[in-house]
């Protein structure tokens, strides 16, 4: 087996604000070990389970939080943009199952930290009028490339959102959210020891089914201000809607991928 993990740091044990995860200060560098630690365990639980390979996906912000040298060396480890697919890089190599270590809730949403790819750009996402954050969203993005969402780690909010897509999915509750920026969290130790323990579990059983959506896909997004929907929609494909909202059709999964990402990066002209 060949597995991919794809690693965030929101959901991670010992997490809640925004400054953790945020370079430049020394509550991001202690965070990011905390990532690190967690990746590491997925790594190790992988192989566990069996993966004869495993590349493991540096998927927040600038995809280049992890110190190379602290991954276990077993892994090959994904970092850096752009990347035409965003948190999912190296889907394309032959991968049989996905992990998501270190998720959170979608935008809008009463998880830590929650937000859905950019929380300074988009308020909410639907596809085909289901409301997705990032798991849903590339979650579908594997499933289009007939891989499955074995195991899934993050807060109470995170798991609750994704259960119902992902009902075969083994998760591990790392924290239980208080509030945006407060929670009950396990231990480093403890959520590392759960999370190797639960992904060599689910790449025994491989129960969980590829998510898949039917096509065409209507993307509809709600910006954080007006003034974003209007930078948005001087893309041609993308149609205004009323006060934040805007729209736009795909074909594939990893079209709608791509263009949330060029988005994204679009509404740094207006910080």
């Amino acid at each position: 087996m060949r597995i991919l993990i794809s690693t965030d740091i929101e959901g991670v044990a010992g997490i809640y604000h925004r400054v953790q995860t945020t370079p430049g200060n020394p509550e991001y560098e202690r965070a990011r070990l905390l990532m690190t630690r967690e990746a590491n365990a997925a790594i190790a639980g992988a192989f566990d389970g069996g993966a004869r390979a495993v590349l493991v996906n540096d998927s927040h912000g600038d995809f280049r939080n992890m110190p190379p040298d602290l991954l276990d060396p077993r892994a090959q480890v994904v970092q850096g943009k752009p990347r035409p697919l965003g948190m999912m890089a190296g889907l394309d190599q032959d991968i049989d199952a996905v992990c998501l270590v270190g998720y959170h809730s979608r935008a809008s949403g009463r998880g830590i930290l929650a937000h859905t790819v950019n929380s300074f750009a988009f308020a909410r996402l639907e596809i085909n009028g289901l409301e997705l954050g990032e798991a849903g969203l590339y979650g579908a993005l594997a499933g289009e490339y007939g891989v499955p969402v074995v195991m899934g780690s993050g807060d109470d909010v995170f798991i609750a959102e994704n259960h119902a897509l992902f009902p075969q999915t083994r998760f591990v509750e790392t924290k239980r959210a208080t509030g945006q920026n407060s929670g009950i969290s396990l231990s480093p130790a403890q959520a590392c020891a759960a999370i190797q323990k639960t992904v060599a579990a689910a790449l025994r059983d491989r129960a969980a089914q590829p998510l898949r959506f039917d096509a065409p896909f209507e993307i509809r997004m709600w910006a954080q201000s007006p003034a974003l929907a209007d930078l948005f929609c001087v893309w041609p494909a993308l149609r205004r809607g009323e006060g934040n909202e805007f729209a736009f059709t795909a074909a594939r999964i990893e079209e709608a991928v791509r263009m949330i990402n060029c988005l994204s990066a679009m509404s740094a002209a207006l910080r």
